[in-house]
């Protein structure tokens, strides 16, 4: 995970120029922004088992993510055994023949970790909760040296058929939670190289 403060510079200069702002000083880096600049989606992984230990990192501190009122309004499923997931791949793929290029089956991208996050629905503010664990937890994977993808395919490939019915009772969620997010870990098989982003799209107001 090699990141250029370069880079980091630079874009915290373009976002200056962007705002019409002339950059007092260069801003420093440090461990956080590293990890938050040099992170990236990863859809190739080794075929590694992620350990038990590393994982419960990752979670604790996906679960100390920011959330309205201390609601803590979601519940997560952490799915690690390779014999369930290929299971689940098959049926989502059964369940969706008409999906090109057989995407439905291939949906977890091969990641050897699967994290199903649901939101408690009598909240509003639930799903942005979750997505605030859901950062957390693939910034702590990274900076960890796991790779991580967030998906929303696999939650309507299974919440919308009778065949994959029984892999989502599997998981467990209590009553009144919804399967809203997905998030694939496990060690990166690849280096994707960073998309670019739009500094226009944040402004200061006056």
């Amino acid at each position: 995970m090699k990141t250029s403060k370069a880079v980091i510079a630079g874009a915290c200069l373009a976002m200056a120029v962007a705002c019409n702002q002339t950059p007092q000083q260069e801003v420093e880096t440090n461990a956080v922004v590293e990890t938050i600049m040099s992170r990236r989606s990863i859809r190739n992984y080794k075929q590694i088992p992620v350990g038990r230990d590393t994982l419960n990192a990752i979670m604790e501190c996906g679960i100390n993510a920011p959330n309205g009122q201390n609601k803590q309004s979601w519940e997560v499923r952490v799915v690690d055994n390779p014999e369930l997931m290929a299971e689940m791949s098959k049926a989502m793929g059964d369940a969706h023949p008409d999906i090109p290029g057989g995407f439905a089956k291939d949906c977890f991208r091969g990641a050897p970790v699967m994290t199903f996050i649901a939101r408690d629905l009598s909240y509003d503010f639930s799903a942005y909760d979750c997505g605030l664990l859901a950062e957390n937890i693939m910034l702590s994977a990274w900076s960890m040296g796991v790779g991580s993808i967030c998906l929303g395919s696999p939650v309507r490939f299974l919440t919308d058929n009778d065949l994959c019915k029984p892999y989502l009772e599997k998981l467990g969620f209590s009553e009144g939670y919804e399967l809203c997010l997905c998030v694939g870990l496990g060690y990166a098989d690849e280096e994707p190289e960073a998309k670019p982003r739009i500094a226009e799209k944040v402004k200061f107001v006056d």
